[in-house]
């Protein structure tokens, strides 16, 4: 098993970029102790080095990140700030003290299945939209914050009607979180929310489907990309009062918006 930096992991910032490819070579370099060297004397001595380094690469890399979402005054940087802080705070926590070879080991696959998944869903979940969301607010006014243009036309006639359809559930759901209080609306805001996740399991599916009809190679970062946004639309965190869940709302579909849009863009276009 390798991982690889493809192109839907690339930001288009080169330090960024550099910096997460070296992530996934690290990743390799664990997958590769783990995998040929059990037994080797020094095997414990590496996995230690490798846990390290982890902690190391995300101190400096999650400082270079925020340092240039504030530069840039980046709408993302503290949903990026608290998304830092919780894998910190999950490998700052590993402890190899006192431990044998076998607890290390048990301890380095649990952390490469975590690391895995938190990576892909982040730089395709948060750092692939690093400098998308102003750009894209600035470009659609509100009242029809989610157009679709014909910039995001693929050719493929399911897909850009289905598109149509996924930017007009957002597009009315921003309207109503914009034009009336929650506490008149919140169940109807709550109900396009739900509209827009089946709708989009249900493009999603169709648009999977084709792909595999026609050999598409980039299938499987098209599945990963549609993991990480279905996620985002699960995991629904509203606060405790009304001005927590006005907030939260506008948030969420900022970055669905941004999401789609770069996701249409980025990787959609290139379906064949």
């Amino acid at each position: 098993m390798t991982f690889q930096f493809t192109d839907d992991c690339i930001i288009g910032i080169e330090q960024i970029d550099v910096e997460h490819q070296y992530l996934f070579t690290i990743m390799n370099q664990i997958v590769d102790t783990l995998e040929h060297n059990e037994g080797i004397p020094d095997e414990s001595q590496k996995l230690e080095t490798y846990i390290a380094r982890l902690k190391e690469y995300g101190q400096i890399h999650f400082s270079h990140e925020e340092a240039y979402m504030e530069e840039h005054q980046d709408l993302e940087l503290e949903r990026q700030k608290r998304e830092h802080k919780y894998f910190m705070t999950r490998l700052n926590a590993i402890d190899l003290m006192d431990l044998n070879h076998e607890e290390k080991r048990k301890i380095l696959e649990d952390m490469l299945q975590y690391l895995t998944k938190w990576l892909y869903h982040h730089i395709l979940g948060s750092d692939t939209l690093i400098g998308k969301i102003r750009h894209l607010a600035a470009e659609n006014p509100r009242g029809n914050y989610c157009a679709f243009t014909p910039k995001y036309a693929t050719g493929i006639s399911q897909i850009d009607e289905e598109h149509k359809g996924l930017f007009e559930i957002i597009n009315n759901a921003y309207n109503l979180v914009e034009e009336n209080t929650l506490g008149d609306k919140y169940d109807e805001i709550m109900t396009v929310i739900d509209q827009l996740e089946e709708y989009t399991k249900v493009h999603f599916s169709h648009e999977e489907e084709y792909m595999a009809s026609t050999n598409y190679p980039h299938i499987e970062a098209q599945k990963r990309a549609h993991d990480v946004f279905l996620s985002k639309l699960e995991d629904k965190d509203f606060g405790e009062n009304e001005s927590d869940q006005q907030a939260y709302l506008e948030d969420l579909l900022d970055f669905l918006f941004a999401w789609l849009s770069n996701h249409i863009l980025k990787m959609d276009k290139g379906i064949i």
